[in-house]
């Protein structure tokens, strides 16, 4: 797919075809960058121009996008099942690519969502990311169509404050709760709060990890009721999740910032409320990254759940 535009503001214009041809790609929403697939005749005609930005009185949360309402229309009309996909931090379009383009290929839509550091560090900044990401996937492009979530690493935690503002208003959203099919969680940043400051060291500053830890626990000690109290917050709200759709969860034991343990609770818990979920746990590998340490075992775990949704475009080997 090449790499992605730099954003510069809330919504952004940037329309641009795969090094393949075959998927357009336009960022919607700070963070947020839509693939759709190319039907024949839009790849035989001329390619657009972009539609021009929002004028400055436009809302940026109205409820519907004219970034949105000018995706071709071959897009717009279908009911083909889309990709939720929530990376982990400062994750590269180019291996990003590799995930998605395994859905892409079948048909299946992605709308990649990349969450910043400051979503985690002040959690009602990412309150609000979880409520922008919320209202594009009610946006009329998306309002019909089968969710498929995968959630790595920080995206995990994104997720759950989309699932925060499911929670509060359930009637609201019921509509989208019930339109995802599967989620799959990839290296959940999970475990206590040395866990999370640990995964903070390890992504911003790895030549510092002890410093970056240390700091950062004092951070969640001096702010506590803005950072700590929100984490348990969301922790509960992730293992009474709305969404009861089939779970997959690829976590290993070796992760610094993955406690096995809390996984296992929550896959338990998730069990024993009815939800069908599988798992691939490892003694080790590494973190966001199974697939690569794992290819053949990792593609065949996720083929045989993908196998077991009701989604037609998945039905082919990964």
């Amino acid at each position: 797919m090449g790499n992605l535009p730099t954003n510069t503001g809330l919504f952004t214009t940037e329309t641009s075809r795969s090094e393949r041809g075959r998927f357009l790609s336009r960022k919607i929403r700070r963070g947020m960058t839509y693939y759709y697939g190319v039907s024949d005749a839009d790849q035989q005609s001329p390619f657009k121009d972009p539609p021009a930005a929002p004028h400055p009185s436009t809302p940026p949360h109205s409820p519907s996008s004219p970034l949105l309402q000018h995706t071709p229309a071959s897009s717009q009309s279908d009911t083909r099942p889309v990709l939720l996909f929530l990376s982990w931090l400062g994750a590269h379009p180019s291996v990003v690519s590799k995930y998605t383009d395994m859905y892409l290929e079948r048909g299946v839509d992605v709308l990649l969502v990349q969450s910043n550091v400051m979503h985690f560090l002040w959690p009602r900044w990412g309150l609000e990311y979880g409520s922008e990401v919320l209202q594009v996937l009610e946006e009329p492009q998306f309002s019909c169509r089968p969710l498929l979530v995968y959630a790595s690493s920080i995206g995990g935690y994104t997720f759950t404050q989309i699932l925060t503002h499911i929670s509060q208003e359930q009637e609201q959203h019921a509509g989208l709760a019930q339109r995802v099919r599967g989620h799959i969680y990839d290296s959940l940043v999970a475990g206590t709060l040395e866990h999370m400051a640990i995964g903070l060291a390890k992504t911003l500053l790895p030549h510092l990890e002890a410093l970056v830890k240390n700091l950062a626990m004092f951070y969640f000690w001096l702010f506590k009721s803005s950072t700590a109290d929100y984490y348990n917050h969301s922790i509960h709200v992730f293992n009474n999740s709305p969404i009861t759709a089939p779970a997959l969860f690829f976590f290993c034991e070796n992760d610094a910032l993955c406690d096995p343990a809390a996984i296992e609770n929550t896959i338990e818990c998730w069990r024993e409320r009815g939800v069908a979920v599988q798992s691939r746990k490892w003694k080790e590998s590494i973190h966001a990254a199974h697939m690569r340490c794992h290819p053949e075992d990792y593609r065949s775990t996720l083929e045989r759940f993908l196998n077991t949704l009701p989604f037609t475009a998945l039905q082919t080997r990964i």
